[in-house]
Formats: C-alpha cells, structure tokens, sequence
C-alpha cells in the first residue's frame, strides 16, 4: 500500500517512500517529507555528481558532501552545480 506525504521538495502531495532509504534523524526527514518523485531526482544528480568529481564512497569526506548536496537539494531546492548539466526549465 502507498504512503502519501507532502513533499517539501515538491511542494505538493505525492506518494512517499516505501521505507526509510537513509540513515539516522536526515533519513527520517527524508522518509516523512520527501516522496518517491523527488528521490528519484536526487539518485540522478547524485550519480552526476560522483562521477564528476569522482567521489570514492568510502570516503567520509565524500559522503558528507554528498549529503550536503542532498540536505540542499531536497530541503532547500538548491540545484546541486553540475559541470555542464543545465536543469530543465520548469
């Protein structure tokens, strides 16, 4: 059964993430205020993302600019800066 939230990225009602994908208290934000539409755009960007700047996930350097990024894009609708990646117009 889907879950709905009001996605504070989208700011509308869509349907929710099946589980918790994050860890820790930003995981939970994630799961209660972002739905399955906006992840799925950060997954993209993310992956943009490691492979410019060529980011080893074992790195916590690495990962905690990724989650910044993330905490941005999703919270706060900042488009992460993509080297020659331009966001579609809305």
């Amino acid at each position: 059964m889907s879950r709905n939230v009001y996605c504070q990225h989208l700011k509308q009602d869509a349907e929710g993430l099946d589980f918790q994908l994050y860890p820790g208290e930003l995981g939970k934000r994630i799961f209660d205020n972002i739905s399955k539409q906006a992840w799925a755009e950060w997954q993209k960007k993310q992956t943009m993302l490691i492979n410019e700047h060529k980011l080893n996930m074992m790195d916590p350097a690495a990962r905690k600019f990724l989650e910044e990024k993330m905490e941005a894009y999703l919270f706060e609708g900042v488009e992460p800066t993509i080297e020659g990646y331009v966001p579609p117009k809305k």
